[in-house]
């Protein structure tokens, strides 16, 4: 029965349908011959349309909600699977690296569908009920538990296969090669004598790296490169960029922080740099110049490298990434440079700052470079900043050095009036120093001689007229010097030696082009004068006693034997005081010790040698102490430093 009722039902609404799609047929056709309509029929046919929509809105809305009940359903599925890829990992301590490519795509794949379904969830019509928001929620938890474990294996894949650092097999040549002047400042530690090993051993450059190449090495096992790059890519599409990034800095920080480490660069405080001895001090810093280039050419072009592969489809991602990690270890080279500076502005120290500035300035180009965004201005500005210190120090270190040298005092004569310790130091002093005369040329720039025309300044360099006004200093200081001698003649020895020695050391290194061959000219003129000054002095009056004047007898032209015997004892006793006092004096150069020897002969053999042989009938044989040869003989153990006396005559 109740079969029949429904057959009778549903041939009723067949029946029904197909008289309504007539009636509309009817419509249609009429319209279709209708110009223009009534009112009425206006009205009815936009009642009819209405209806229509209605009735259409209704059938729609019922089938998206049979569709969206259907993608409701699928996405919990996807969940379902996601979930079971994702949390299987949370129960095993494994790193999901380690355990092969595999299962490390596997992983990767379902956080990003996690990650793609949790946007589609989001993007979804806020109507669509509890049931979306719960799966929202999942999603957001799933993705949440897979950012957090792709935090480890990044950091684990970054500290695992971190590749070793060996500055050792780098073609840099050492510093400890250099040689260094280890002794105390003879400025400092009085006027006593050095040793002239020390007193002139000479400050190297520390030219390590100079020819250096620079390169890139491999800070981090290249195979997981592409890994390293997927995991960073998906934080960042997943809006966990900055948990990403962190774990770079904090990761590279340390290894930044090992490598100042094993380039034996330590972390000292202001205090504890200022304090340090010279000698501790001086190998801190060529430690320093060592690790500065390696750092910067070697491991931060490499780091900067290893942080672009990584972050490169990310925009400025590396380059904040690279300032962030390593901007502390820069710094930290950096601030001992500061250290340096700030400390006490010792001789010694001049040629170390020199280098520290060449070093920073020639790498500052590089850290430009490396630090060209935004994220580096801080690093940029500080190196401009430190180099601008350093170039001060090293102004001022200069100055102070051209101050103690005016203000040098001594208490007593240098023994045997020869180079003066003080002339030495300064010397050899500036001879190492023309291997910085361009940096000086930087840093005394401002400083200009007072007596020195700006137009000669301009043509030979901040340099140069420095140079000379040192040296105008120093001879000052050693006229100053020179007047403790109670005798003029070592007095003028003293001088002699002296500015001999300046214009040698000048002729014979680079200070020649710096002060030029008029400069050598004017020494060479002075320490002549100072030969000829030396031989007035000490013979002038010894050779008087073998004139003529005076031998003769009262009222007569003819000889007087005793006014001639006292003649004879008078020179020999002089000649010997001059021995004695003289074979103790230093000419240190032997060029012109014999020189002046040769000089010396000359005047005082040949004037012995026509007085007695023009006297030779009226002094008895007796009389002559010694023969000409005996004196030339004699003369040439004068100069020696070695004081020596005479007893009894030599004659031959």
């Amino acid at each position: 029965m109740g079969d029949c009722n429904n057959a009778s039902t549903e041939s009723a609404m067949e029946e029904a349908e197909e008289e309504l799609i007539a009636a509309a047929q009817h419509i249609v056709k009429a319209l279709e011959s209708k110009k223009y309509l009534t009112e009425d029929a206006r009205k009815i046919l936009a009642n009819l349309g209405l209806q229509l929509t209605k009735m259409t809105s209704f059938a729609e809305s019922r089938e998206i909600e049979v569709e969206s009940n259907e993608e409701h359903n699928e996405i919990e599925l996807q969940l379902n699977r996601i979930s079971d890829k994702i949390m299987v990992w949370e129960k095993d301590e494994s790193m999901i690296w380690d355990c092969g490519p595999d299962e490390a795509f596997e992983y990767l794949k379902a956080v990003e569908e996690s990650r793609r379904l949790t946007e589609v969830l989001e993007n979804r019509s806020p109507d669509s009920g509890n049931d979306d928001s719960t799966l929202l929620r999942r999603a957001h938890d799933l993705l949440q538990t897979g950012m957090n474990r792709l935090e480890d294996e990044f950091r684990h894949l970054l500290v695992q296969n971190r590749q070793p650092f060996e500055p050792e097999h780098m073609s840099f040549r050492s510093s400890e090669e250099d040689s260094m002047i280890e002794a105390g400042s003879v400025i400092s530690s009085g006027d006593d004598s050095v040793d002239d090993v020390a007193a002139a051993a000479v400050v190297h450059r520390d030219s390590m790296g100079r020819s250096s190449v620079d390169y890139v090495i491999e800070l981090v096992n290249v195979d997981v490169i592409p890994d390293l790059k997927s995991i960073a890519n998906l934080m960042f599409d997943s809006n966990y960029g900055r948990e990403c990034s962190q774990v770079f800095v904090n990761v590279q920080k340390d290894a930044l922080d090992d490598c100042l480490f094993i380039l034996e660069v330590e972390k000292l405080s202001i205090e504890e740099v200022v304090k340090m001895e010279w000698k501790l001090l001086n190998s801190k810093i060529r430690s320093w110049i060592r690790a500065m280039k390696l750092f910067v050419r070697v491991y931060l072009a490499s780091e900067k490298t290893l942080t672009e592969r990584i972050f490169e489809d990310l925009d400025s991602v590396g380059s904040v990434c690279f300032a962030e990690s390593s901007k502390a270890a820069v710094l930290q080279l950096l601030n001992f440079c500061e250290a340096v500076a700030v400390g006490p502005h010792q001789p010694e120290k001049l040629m170390r700052i020199l280098d520290m500035y060449e070093v920073l300035a020639g790498v500052i180009p590089d850290i430009a470079g490396l630090y060209s965004g935004e994220a580096g201005t801080c690093v940029r500005t500080e190196c401009k900043d430190i180099l601008k210190r350093l170039g001060e120090c090293a102004k001022a270190t200069f100055l102070e050095f051209k101050n103690t040298v005016a203000s040098s005092v001594s208490a007593n004569p240098f023994p045997g009036g020869g180079v003066h310790p003080l002339t030495k130091y300064v010397m050899n002093y500036f001879k190492t120093l023309t291997d910085y005369t361009k940096t000086l040329d930087e840093v005394l720039r401002d400083e200009k001689d007072e007596n020195t025309s700006q137009e000669e300044d301009e043509e030979e360099g901040p340099t140069g007229t420095q140079f000379r006004s040192f040296f105008d200093i120093l001879e000052t200081n050693l006229e100053v010097k020179s007047s403790l001698y109670k005798d003029e003649a070592l007095r003028i020895l003293f001088l002699m030696n002296n500015i001999h020695y300046m214009a040698e050391k000048v002729r014979g290194s680079e200070l020649r082009i710096v002060l030029g061959d008029e400069w050598i000219r004017k020494r060479n003129w002075k320490f002549q004068q100072h030969a000829m000054n030396y031989e007035r002095a000490t013979w002038s009056s010894i050779l008087f006693l073998l004139k003529d004047e005076g031998i003769q007898n009262p009222g007569s032209n003819s000889i007087s034997k005793t006014l001639l015997k006292e003649r004879l004892q008078g020179f020999y006793a002089a000649f010997e005081e001059v021995y004695k006092n003289q074979s103790g004096w230093s000419i240190p150069d032997g060029r012109l010790r014999d020189d002046l020897h040769i000089s010396t002969s000359l005047k005082v053999i040949q004037a012995y040698r026509t007085f007695v042989g023009r006297h030779i009938n009226h002094i008895s044989e007796k009389h002559i102490k010694y023969s000409a040869d005996d004196l030339e003989d004699l003369l040439l153990d004068l100069f020696e430093g070695s004081q020596k006396s005479l007893h009894g005559g030599h004659r031959k």
